[in-house]
């Protein structure tokens, strides 16, 4: 079996080996829970991600040759592998990214599912078959792959992230390149490793580890790549969209979120303020769909503070199971953070519990943030606006459906949002008018799964959808097949 114990060095994988950055240049991966280094990692430039990409283009077509039912066998057997090494793997995202192994225990069997899903579609691959206004003529249509696509993922559930983009991406006849995150660089040498060894072709799925200007960029820009999958911040996003829209490569992205939950003054109060705990604070606030808008209904907003503030004193801090979360994942992200949240204060917002790291026994070294909720920010603010990715949340007071609905609307991004309500009018209004790729009653904001279309609008992506058979969409093209006949040759 594939060793999977902690290496001093990562190096990059690409067709079927394990290489150094082509300069012999590495990078330091520190642990989010204490500071210390782990291991060093390769830090690869254009030369890097060249070669990666030749690999994949001398790769794909035999793959692309292969039937979609025998490229679904193997990803069920990487899935497979996956899960024979839950454990294993589990450990490693515990150890890049802080979380409790708890946690990283469900991400990797969400990566697990992602699998088995996407394997299984092999054999509903369909296309449509219709008829034509011209005699004798039959048609239809087919998927055929896009050929060699770049994926780029974000370091929040690096495991399932890998999973997210690879597997359909294969499924569909391609070679990948991914850029892994440079903060979770474990999960994605893991994932390279076991594919291997579940009898992946070389040259299919490369790895290059590396930071976004010098790995990424060269990845984005090459003229080789036909697809740039990405997910994380919307600057960044916006720069992909423009290097690769330049020479016409597709492009599917999915970015941040300031996603609103809205509490009316008939809510089941307890379950709204579970809901918005979990999703502030979860996974350290390290969603794209985390609940950073609460916004509750004047009749019933002190009932609901003072209760929401009460359960946030439970909550509890830190990388075992009983805690609810752990780190954020380097200290540049704590640090942008506990600025964006002093400025807030400077223009006026009231902190009402939270606001600062965390330090002492249990903390020192490590990137804590205490969680954190805001009062009094206007919806037009910096901190109404912008996406921190961390345990951090504002709370807003409005008259009613009407205003909570505009409220929610006073942002660039439309990725998610709930409601809680028992009125089936306000639910049903509510699904029907808020501008998200996903709109949630009486839940949390977050909670996608394996066989169902995520993605947002305006900056919070490009309209594509990964997860589900939407993501056939994304990883592959459409052909339309024109058949001609002639009785009289019978």
């Amino acid at each position: 079996m594939a060793d999977l114990s902690l290496p001093s060095l990562i190096c990059n994988f690409i067709d079927g080996r394990e290489i150094p950055a082509s300069a012999g240049e590495r990078f330091e991966k520190r642990s989010p829970s204490d500071g210390r280094v782990l291991l060093q990692v390769a830090r690869s430039r254009a030369e890097d991600v060249r070669v990666a990409v030749a690999a994949a283009q001398n790769a794909q077509p035999a793959w692309a040759g292969a039937t979609v039912v025998s490229r679904g066998d193997v990803l069920r057997s990487i899935a497979l592998g996956l899960r024979d090494r839950l454990d294993e793997v589990a450990r490693l995202v515990v150890l890049e990214t802080g979380k409790s192994l708890k946690d990283a225990r469900a991400e990797t069997g969400a990566a697990v599912e992602m699998g088995m899903f996407v394997a299984g579609e092999g054999r509903r691959y369909y296309g449509r078959t219709t008829t034509s206004a011209v005699p004798h003529k039959t048609a239809h249509t087919i998927r055929q792959p896009v050929g060699v696509v770049g994926l780029i993922i974000a370091a929040n559930t690096p495991i399932a992230n890998v999973a997210w983009k690879v597997f359909p991406a294969l499924l569909c006849g391609n070679a990948a390149v991914l850029k892994a995150a440079e903060d979770t660089p474990l999960s994605a040498w893991a994932f390279a490793r076991i594919a291997r060894e579940c009898g992946l072709p070389p040259g299919l799925l490369n790895v290059v580890h590396g930071f976004g200007e010098e790995a990424g960029a060269p990845l984005v820009e090459s003229v080789d790549v036909d697809l740039i999958s990405f997910t994380g911040s919307t600057a960044v996003g916006r720069y992909i969209a423009q290097a690769a829209g330049a020479r016409l490569a597709k492009v599917c992205l999915e970015l941040g979120g300031k996603n609103p939950l809205i509490v009316c003054d008939d809510a089941d109060l307890d379950r709204a303020v579970e809901a918005s705990v979990l999703s502030a604070f979860s996974n350290a606030g390290q969603r794209c769909a985390a609940g950073s808008r609460i916004i509750v209904f004047e009749a019933v907003y002190q009932e609901f503070r003072d209760r929401l503030l009460a359960r946030v004193a439970r909550v509890r801090v830190g990388c075992e199971d009983d805690d609810d979360f752990g780190p954020v994942i380097n200290a540049a992200q704590l640090d942008s953070m506990c600025a964006a949240i002093e400025a807030a204060r400077r223009d006026g917002v009231t902190v009402l519990t939270g606001g600062s790291r965390l330090t002492g026994p249990g903390y020192d070294g490590g990137y804590f943030l205490a969680p954190t909720l805001l009062e009094n920010a206007a919806p037009d603010a910096t901190i109404s606006r912008t996406e921190l990715f961390g345990p951090v949340s504002v709370l807003y007071r409005v008259r009613d459906f009407e205003e909570a609905l505009s409220l929610a609307h006073q942002s660039p991004y439309g990725l998610t949002a709930s409601i809680h309500t028992v009125s089936v009018h306000r639910a049903m209004t509510f699904v029907a008018r808020i501008r998200s790729g996903v709109a949630v009653v009486n839940g949390a904001t977050y909670g996608s799964e394996p066989h169902l279309p995520f993605g947002g609008l305006d900056e919070s992506g490009t309209g594509w959808r990964e997860a589900g058979t939407e993501a056939l969409d994304v990883y592959s093209e459409w052909k339309t097949v024109y058949l001609n006949f002639d009785p009289g040759a019978v």
